[in-house]
């Protein structure tokens, strides 16, 4: 038995070896896409891609972690149907009971780690990644520019243009040929600017200084307008109030939600607690549906363990959105949809059972 216990767990971790390589590709490849195209949009600076698709990761890792682990211990067994060893176990007089021991043996571990992602990695990495976005918000919008290319500002009320950007003796961005559109008041007004360069004032405001330029300004559709020269013009790009990160309950540690015990806070605390635990449940729901027909092949058995990996996601994000809504108890839906899940589980086990006891005594 001891033998048979370690073949399996081998076998549970070198399938789940290659799921989790094969889903982990697909989420970068498809993070990646978002973040270089924000980028492109000028939404989010290039350089900080990296590191947004690291925080990404870290967010979408439980989830991953225990998608891993299903589809780890479905393949296994359903392997050993296709290759008619679970018949042989059958004919043995062991019953489907006896991989109960060597999946949970397999899949407590990964648990374990699902729950230190949820209840404590998950939450600090929001704070950073708030914390990381908030700061490349907070720069000057010409200190995110490409050079060469139209771009809108963070707040969507200007329009910038520079012909280059660089660095003088480790002072902050410099830019040279500056083009400023802008809306204020209901008036247009367009700046060009030789050079320009960023600076901090004592209160905490950024600005943008521009040096040598021509302002001029007007109410579109008419043909009168402004002209100005000016040798100093700043600009205010962010003010020091908004410097902070808005606090949520999904940045906020578990200890946290447990001291301040609102609607949302609770409906939080919900789905840190559901994941890892469905994950369990999940790893034991595989027995009894990795079951297939020697004869047939594998993927309408994989497609109905996966439409019930997404029913039971889907019933944890219902259950905590009603709770956040009020519209259900936290006492009733922290353990509803896994006492479902877990019924589910028994009654699975029951057929597959009652399916050895009629085939043994056919026997």
């Amino acid at each position: 038995m001891k033998i048979f216990q370690r073949a399996a767990q081998r076998e549970f971790a070198q399938t789940a070896a290659a799921v989790f390589v094969a889903l982990f590709a697909i989420l970068l490849t498809t993070q990646m896409i978002r973040l270089l195209g924000q980028a492109a949009r000028g939404a989010t600076a290039a350089e900080g891609v990296a590191t947004l698709m690291g925080f990404a990761s870290l967010n979408y890792l439980p989830v991953l972690l225990s998608l891993t682990l299903f589809i780890a211990i479905l393949l296994s067994l359903s392997r050993v149907y296709r290759d008619s060893e679970m018949a042989i176990w059958f004919s043995s007089g062991v019953p489907l009971t006896a991989w109960v021991d060597p999946v949970l043996r397999f899949a407590v571990p990964i648990v374990l780690a699902i729950a230190a992602l949820t209840l404590f990695l998950t939450p600090w990495s929001t704070t950073k990644r708030d914390e990381y976005l908030k700061r490349m918000d907070n720069r000057s919008d010409v200190a995110r520019m490409s050079p060469g290319a139209f771009q809108e500002s963070a707040r969507g009320d200007r329009v910038f243009f520079v012909e280059s950007v660089g660095h003088e003796n480790g002072a902050d961005d410099r830019v040279r040929n500056v083009f400023i559109s802008s809306v204020q008041h209901g008036r247009e007004g367009v700046i060009v600017s030789s050079q320009g360069h960023t600076e901090m004032a004592e209160n905490g405001d950024k600005f943008v200084v521009l040096s040598n330029g021509r302002r001029y300004e007007g109410e579109a559709g008419s043909a009168e307008f402004r002209s100005m020269e000016f040798q100093r013009y700043a600009i205010r790009m962010e003010t020091a109030e908004n410097l902070g990160i808005d606090q949520s309950a999904k940045n906020l540690s578990t200890l946290e939600l447990l001291r301040n015990r609102t609607t949302q806070n609770k409906a939080e605390f919900l789905w840190r607690f559901g994941v890892p635990f469905s994950a369990l449940i999940l790893a034991l729901l595989a027995i009894p549906l990795s079951f297939v027909n020697p004869r047939a092949g594998r993927t309408n058995n994989l497609l109905f363990a996966l439409l019930t990996f997404m029913i039971y996601s889907n019933l944890l994000s219902v259950s905590k959105t009603w709770v956040a809504q009020g519209r259900l108890p936290f006492e009733v839906g922290i353990w509803a949809v896994h006492m479902f899940m877990c019924v589910a589980l028994i009654v699975l086990f029951w057929r597959r059972l009652a399916v050895f006891s009629v085939w043994r005594l056919w026997r």
